[in-house]
């Protein structure tokens, strides 16, 4: 008899779950290797022609001091870069939507879901192997931890961009309004953007940023409908994307583009009252798990209870 005969598939399973991970992370390692070496940067830089080292130079001096970490970010996440233009537009549109808009914060951001990867999963293999040795279940919570790690940044991703589109949702009515009375008053719709940035950036930061980046990008000679169009994708609120069509079809056909401002608040404060009538039918509903669950307890011990202990002492009594 052969000394492999005892050994079952439960035994090699974790066998050959450590050597897929060692794999993994060797592939994980040699493709972030694959950069130029300090002597090769240094000697590219040598080449160069010294005006533009002097221009790089003073472009470094101007940074700001995290660029290094963001450097570092940028090269760890440049081999998880997405190859497809279709993925790569769904990145930086959600990227946009949380408010970060540079050329480099994809890169940026699959680094930081690299590193957020390494921090959790080395303590966790140290930890787990340490605790409870090389088995499944040690092998299985390593494999939660990676899980965590690698997920965590798109998590807080999505966090970020729940909380920049409510923000404009609740104070996009308000500019709207603001915005119809700057028009109707003669301003055109530069100005009016202007005088609505103006006014309201103490309380609607995040929309006054918008709109002042969309007066900015007007000023600087792009079509207005590419600013509105690029408006309504950087948002991500449905009510911006259809404002924005409104004012890209009044503004191809010759309207008014106060009337179509007023058509258009007039419809978006309708929609708020049927989202608003909606959430209170929702609410009866919404109410019986708390009730069944937390408040008719309470209240069966309160009413019934007095009377079970007056039974249970007539009956001890007899």
């Amino acid at each position: 008899m052969t000394p492999f005969a005892f050994v079952s598939v439960e035994t090699l399973a974790p066998v050959f779950v450590f050597i897929a991970i060692v794999s993994g992370v060797f592939w994980l390692l040699t493709t972030l290797s694959k950069r130029n070496s300090q002597a090769e940067e240094r000697l590219e830089k040598i080449g160069r022609p010294k005006s533009l080292m002097e221009l790089e130079l003073s472009a470094v001096a101007s940074r700001q001091r995290f660029a290094g970490l963001k450097e570092a970010f940028s090269s760890l996440g440049s081999s998880m870069q997405p190859q497809s233009d279709l993925e790569k537009n769904s990145l930086r549109v959600k990227l946009a939507n949380a408010g970060f808009r540079s050329e480099g914060a994809p890169t940026i951001y699959l680094g930081l879901r690299v590193v957020c990867l390494a921090v959790l999963l080395v303590p966790a293999i140290i930890t787990c192997l340490a605790v409870y040795g090389f088995t499944l279940s040690a092998l299985w919570k390593i494999g939660l931890a990676a899980c965590a790690g690698f997920y965590l940044p798109q998590i807080a991703l999505w966090l970020l961009i729940s909380d920049r589109k409510q923000q404009i949702f609740l104070t996009l009515p308000d500019a709207l309004d603001l915005l119809v009375v700057c028009v109707e008053s003669g301003l055109g719709l530069d100005a009016a953007m202007r005088k609505v940035t103006d006014e309201m950036k103490g309380h609607a930061k995040v929309m006054c940023e918008e709109l002042a980046l969309a007066n900015l990008q007007l000023q600087m000679g792009r079509p207005r409908r590419e600013v509105l169009h690029d408006l309504g994708v950087r948002t991500g609120v449905d009510d911006v994307k259809s404002l924005a069509a409104i004012l890209i079809q009044a503004d191809r056909f010759g309207a008014s583009i106060a009337q179509a401002l007023r058509v258009q608040s007039d419809s978006m404060r309708t929609r708020r009252r049927q989202l608003a009538e909606e959430k209170a039918a929702k609410t009866a509903v919404k109410l019986i798990f708390p009730l069944v669950l937390f408040i008719f307890p309470a209240i069966f011990v309160v009413l019934v209870g007095p009377a079970a202990i007056q039974i249970q002492k007539n009956l001890l009594s007899k």
